[in-house]
């Protein structure tokens, strides 16, 4: 099998033969980012949500819990790096290896979005939980699988993974002290 049947390109991905386009592949990206933004616009803790604001300040937090200034930075910044990771494994040629990466790719980027549903919206905390905790699965994998694609794509993953690892512990000590 040479390089290319396993799906491992280096950075001349762009010119490979049925890659996606540049200006379909930022539409896509820009697509996915958008509907997170949407999500995650309809579902934070803000002021234009005080029953969703409320809420949240009544929880019972570790006292590990960010400022709630961390997370709005934090968010986007991972969210860009995995639509940039997105985009690069977009331009590689379709393969096997590179559809399971995109498959991952956009399999957590709809669970960013699902988790703020359950925790925020619902109030699910054992559920978001165990959203939380799949998202560290999902985004390993992503990692894993994108680094036959792309290195680069896959490194952009790394802090996600961080992230997400440490939003489950912190997911988890919320449930935990939140019973009901």
């Amino acid at each position: 099998m040479t390089k290319e049947d396993a799906g491992i390109v280096d950075d001349r991905y762009n010119k490979r033969a049925g890659a996606v386009s540049r200006g379909a592949a930022l539409g896509i990206v820009g697509a996915v980012l958008g509907m997170s933004a949407l999500v995650g616009r309809r579902n934070a803790p803000d002021r234009t949500h005080p029953g969703i604001r409320r809420w949240y300040r009544r929880l019972d937090k570790p006292r590990f819990t960010p400022p709630d200034a961390a997370f709005g930075a934090v968010w986007p910044t991972l969210e860009i790096a995995l639509a940039v990771g997105g985009y690069r494994l977009l331009r590689h040629a379709p393969a096997p290896t590179r559809n399971a990466a995109l498959g991952l790719w956009f399999a957590n980027s709809a669970m960013v979005g699902g988790w703020t549903e359950l925790f925020f919206r619902h109030k699910r905390l054992e559920a978001s939980a165990i959203a939380s905790g799949a998202m560290i699965v999902t985004g390993a994998g992503l990692a894993a699988t994108a680094a036959r694609v792309d290195r680069p794509a896959a490194a952009l993953t790394i802090p996600f993974v961080a992230w997400v690892t440490f939003a489950t512990v912190l997911a988890e000590r919320i449930r935990r002290d939140n019973p009901g």
